[in-house]
């Protein structure tokens, strides 16, 4: 009466023996993509309510027809993109929730930013044009990948044939839309955004990101293996730093010797040992050092995130908000990028 009960019980018992024996490789493969304890999530309950309160003060200041004012920025369309990410990275959407009937008005805001040229800029107090359009490109096609509007697309299409068109005979940008000059701070943005673009289903053209990868590596420093402003500068900061080693990542290149030169620059020359210098344009570093720390992953993501999670989570203001040159919603809206990057939830942090 027992034995087919017995049978069972032993059948069940090699199945889990089995299961235990495969290799690691292909447990990993079949984690959910978006589950962030294998993404090596690292926020806690403090920095998890910073961001509500960012989001809280975020959404104070919004404009009646979406976009966002920071400083003496009053039509920047890099703002209200970056305001918008922040939001996204979060889990929130146009559409939907508390934060859903605004984002809708800031998604149109971005999109009738786009001008026939393909340029997102507005006019008005704004910083330099190709900054703008790099971080409002980031966000339309973050957008794009989870609206599907097909009048976004068009917009993203548009914005990504004036990056390509811009590009200089070096392969980088500069700050005004023309093949002119470039440096290596413009042109981590334009990389950005065309890796959002081809993400959400873009084309983009390869010849573009080759000569963009060429042009980054020869913003390598030959002597300390940090990265310039610009090619043969030979002056290595923390922020371009990380803006180049995200950029090589996202072009696939994370293995490569210039990626391990320069986070062993960026391990070298630490915050705890070098704090002006990261501080010289703050939101912006840590923005572009957590995304490189991120992409590398391990024991040197932890090492990075977790005092710069806790330094940033003590210097919120009572607002909700932090502080910065380009004012309060800029920094906010950085400030939230920076400490949900390992969320993993919009589809530019994932590996």
């Amino acid at each position: 009466m027992h034995r087919p009960s017995s049978r069972l019980t032993r059948v069940a018992a090699c199945v889990a023996a089995l299961l235990a024996m495969q290799p690691a490789a292909l447990q990993a493969q079949r984690r959910d993509p978006f589950d962030v304890e294998a993404r090596e999530y690292l926020g806690t309950p403090r920095s998890e309510a910073a961001v509500v309160r960012a989001l809280d003060f975020l959404a104070s200041r919004v404009q009646a027809d979406g976009h966002w004012l920071s400083g003496n920025y009053d039509r920047d369309a890099a703002v209200t993109g970056l305001c918008v990410l922040s939001f996204m990275s979060a889990g929130h959407q146009p559409g939907r929730g508390k934060y859903g009937a605004f984002l809708s008005r800031s998604v149109d805001w971005l999109a009738e930013s786009v001008q026939r040229s393909g340029l997102v800029f507005r006019g008005g107090n704004t910083g330099q044009p190709m900054y703008g359009h790099g971080f409002a490109t980031l966000a339309l096609a973050e957008l794009y990948g989870m609206t599907h509007r097909s009048d976004l697309r068009t917009k993203v299409e548009e914005a990504v044939r004036l990056i390509c068109q811009s590009q200089n005979k070096e392969g980088g940008w500069r700050y005004q839309p023309q093949q002119a000059d470039a440096d290596l701070s413009v042109t981590a943005v334009q990389v950005v955004a065309l890796r959002a673009a081809a993400n959400s289903g873009i084309k983009v053209p390869a010849d573009t990101v080759k000569r963009a990868v060429g042009y980054i590596r020869k913003c390598q420093s030959k002597r300390d293996g940090g990265f310039s402003y610009q090619a043969g500068q030979d002056s290595s900061g923390p922020a371009r730093t990380g803006a180049a080693i995200l950029c090589l990542c996202l072009c696939g290149e994370k293995e490569s010797d210039e990626v391990r030169a320069g986070i062993k620059w960026l391990q070298t020359h630490s915050f705890a040992k070098n704090e002006w210098t990261y501080r010289e344009y703050y939101s912006y570093c840590m923005y572009y050092c957590t995304q490189a720390f991120y992409q590398i992953g391990g024991e040197s993501w932890k090492n990075w995130f977790e005092p710069t999670r806790d330094r940033l989570v003590g210097e919120q203001q009572k607002s909700g908000s932090w502080k910065d040159g380009p004012g309060e919603e800029y920094a906010t809206a950085m400030t939230v990028l920076v400490l949900q990057v390992p969320a993993g939830l919009l589809p530019i942090y994932q590996k």
